[in-house]
């Protein structure tokens, strides 16, 4: 193992072991979320909508909540942590150590990026044993996952960057992130609603995640999966090629 890799390592043991520690919020307070999402809408709309699309309703919304518990997690874990090391100006010691920005960058990635994976895998198995959740298209489901948990990691990493104090973080989050997820289709089906709102919906960039997780599930998709599988690759590569430059040049980084 090279020295780059072992250095790799250790700062992602590092970003790994910072989540792991608050065990309740990081695993307990998904579960939670899974379960009263999946008892309250599909005890309350699952009885009166049925099926959307021959599907059934509660199986219907699950994978957005699946795709939900990675991008939500994946971001506010890279966000928080940069931003709290700032403060705490413990990452001026990582700059200046022998690791290279590009080391520093993937680390915190995939630190939040295995954060989402953890909270949508219990998810997944939670909704499974729930109602029982198919798979019916495993070559388009992980790299959607896998593209959009780097994405939303990326944003987090963006964001943590840019951020000068905790509410810029949760402006971010509450006013941008969450309504773009559920303005996106996670409860319900474009098709159905009326104009305008049909088009906003597609102007929604998470719309077109949404339904790159969903047929990967359920098979079925209102949005063209390669195309959107392919503009997903695209702003994934676009916004790590972003920090990339944002951590060769310490842009607020630095003191």
């Amino acid at each position: 193992m090279s020295t780059a890799q072992i250095r790799f390592l250790a700062l992602l043991r590092r970003e790994v072991n910072r989540f792991m520690k608050i065990k309740r919020q990081t695993l307990g307070a998904p579960l939670l979320e899974t379960f009263l999402y999946i008892s309250v809408f599909g005890a309350a709309l699952g009885s009166r909508i049925d099926k959307l699309h021959g599907v059934d309703y509660v199986v219907f919304i699950v994978p957005g909540l699946i795709m939900m518990a990675w991008a939500t997690n994946a971001f506010s874990n890279n966000a928080s942590s940069i931003l709290q090391q700032k403060i705490q100006r413990a990452i001026d010691d990582q700059l200046s150590s022998p690791a290279s920005p590009m080391e520093l960058l993937l680390a915190f990635t995939f630190g939040g990026f295995l954060r989402g994976m953890v909270v949508s895998s219990l998810t997944f198995i939670v909704a499974s044993i729930l109602i029982g959740i198919p798979i019916e298209h495993p070559l388009v489901l992980f790299p959607a996952l896998f593209l959009v948990g780097f994405f939303f990691a990326q944003l987090g990493v963006l964001v943590g960057v840019r951020a000068e104090q905790f509410d810029d973080v949760s402006f971010a989050q509450t006013f941008v992130l969450t309504p773009l997820i559920f303005l996106g289709g996670v409860f319900y089906s474009a098709s159905l609603l009326d104009e305008p709102f049909q088009t906003l919906t597609h102007i929604d960039p998470v719309y077109y995640m949404i339904n790159l997780v969903r047929y990967g599930f359920i098979g079925y998709s209102e949005a063209n999966v390669e195309l959107s599988l392919g503009l997903l690759t695209l702003a994934a590569a676009g916004i790590f090629a972003v920090n990339y430059r944002l951590f060769r040049r310490g842009y607020r980084l630095r003191s």
